[in-house]
């Protein structure tokens, strides 16, 4: 593959991608902190705080469809600008819903935004297709790199724009639309990733071929799982804490930002990791990290509990998604895989919005406790599934079944 200069064992491509995943991600640590404070404030009944947090996720899963369609029509690099461009709009919009003092068009805002978690969410595509085969968990993380950034980035925006006009965090949103601008400012110089094999128009199999791949559900499942049991105690935290629990902004604050830089921090050490464990013991860990977390959070309500407890969701986040990311491309051609990485997608921020959107009842009708714990049988099941798989790959007859399958 040919995608710019060489930089450190890496193209361009994917330096750059870091770097706008960097700002334009930021919008995901300005939403997860600000949204259920605002919502908390206007939403007109307190199970309905939650849900501008949630509408980021359920707009990602609906957007994911047509924002693969519009790359696999007109390229990458085309569809990175015009969804940019939407992307301020859209942060003008939210921080005039917030001016007006309106809810629902608040959280329509951070529905629209799913269509710039959507564009982001394939940059760590785009750089895995800009490297050759063996630097595709490196790439993968050093893309997910850029979040470390942006866990930074959107809550320091949103407190310091907190107060720039005349309602609380409009202005926040003024600041996140200058973070997309300067993200197309270096977008300038990515080029549209070309493979050989693309060029040589290798048919494509149908879906229900490239289902029957048990790597696919390894992938996909390690994904979506991890994805919704961290949306689903991340969504509650701001909430418990703060409103419920009367935790400082700025305590809530700290602990988001250390959630969000312990997701992406691992991706440093992650292709070392996989190299010297092993995906699946990699997956493995990162159940053990939420377990962890899990009972750390149901211990107590101390600044630490929350502080440990949301680090270790970040971490087996990190694990379990970077895992399946990195295992997907194994079940598809390169002819195949915007469909293939839109079936993926479009399950995780699927999933994942369903978790969202029930956080904000079930932490206000049942509790944390509960909350926490409904986590678990999820965590059993996708143990289960990598242990099966696992001892079928060590096999030596299987071996290469996943790959040629």
């Amino acid at each position: 593959m040919k995608n710019g200069r060489i930089i450190a064992g890496l193209p361009t491509n994917v330096w750059i991608l870091t770097i706008a995943q960097a700002l334009i991600l930021s919008v995901s640590s300005m939403v997860v902190f600000v949204g259920g404070l605002v919502g908390a404030d206007l939403a007109p009944v307190e199970n309905l705080a939650t849900l501008p947090v949630a509408s980021i996720v359920v707009g990602t899963a609906v957007t994911i469809p047509p924002v693969t369609l519009l790359m696999n029509t007109i390229g990458r690099r085309r569809s990175f600008f015009i969804i940019g461009i939407y992307s301020v709009l859209v942060a003008l919009l939210a921080g005039y819903a917030i001016h007006i003092s309106n809810f629902y068009l608040f959280v329509f805002s951070t529905f629209l935004f799913g269509a710039t978690y959507s564009c982001v969410m394939q940059f760590r595509f785009a750089s895995m297709e800009s490297v050759n085969e063996e630097l595709i968990p490196k790439a993968a993380s050093m893309v997910l790199v850029g979040g470390i950034a942006a866990a930074f980035l959107g809550p320091e925006i949103a407190v310091f724009g907190k107060d720039l006009l005349n309602v609380e965090f409009a202005g926040s949103f003024i600041l996140l639309a200058g973070l997309f601008i300067l993200a197309m400012l270096f977008l300038l110089g990515f080029k549209n990733p070309v493979s050989r094999e693309e060029k040589s128009e290798i048919p494509q199999r149908p879906l229900k071929t490239i289902f029957k791949q048990r790597v696919f559900w390894v992938a996909l499942l390690s994904a979506t799982i991890g994805y919704a049991i961290m949306s689903f105690i991340m969504t509650a935290t701001p909430v418990h804490m703060h409103v419920m629990e009367g935790h400082s902004l700025e305590h809530t604050k700290w602990v988001i930002q250390s959630h969000i830089i312990a997701m992406f921090l691992p991706s440093l050490i992650t292709a070392w990791i996989i190299k010297k464990l092993g995906i699946p013991l990699m997956m493995i860990i990162g159940l053990v990290a939420y377990l962890a977390c899990i009972a750390i959070a149901f211990l107590g309500q101390h600044l630490l509990n929350y502080w440990v407890s949301l680090v270790l969701l970040g971490i087996g986040w990190n694990f379990l998604f970077i895992g399946g990311t990195t295992l997907l491309p194994r079940s598809y051609k390169s002819s195949e895989r915007f469909k293939v990485q839109a079936v993926n997608d479009f399950v995780i921020f699927g999933t994942q919005a369903i978790a969202s959107l029930s956080a904000g009842w079930f932490i206000f009708a049942l509790g944390w406790k509960t909350l926490l714990l409904i986590n678990l049988p999820f965590m059993l099941f996708l143990f289960f599934v990598i242990y099966r798989w696992q001892s079928v790959e060590t096999r030596p007859a299987l071996t290469n079944e996943f790959q040629d399958s």
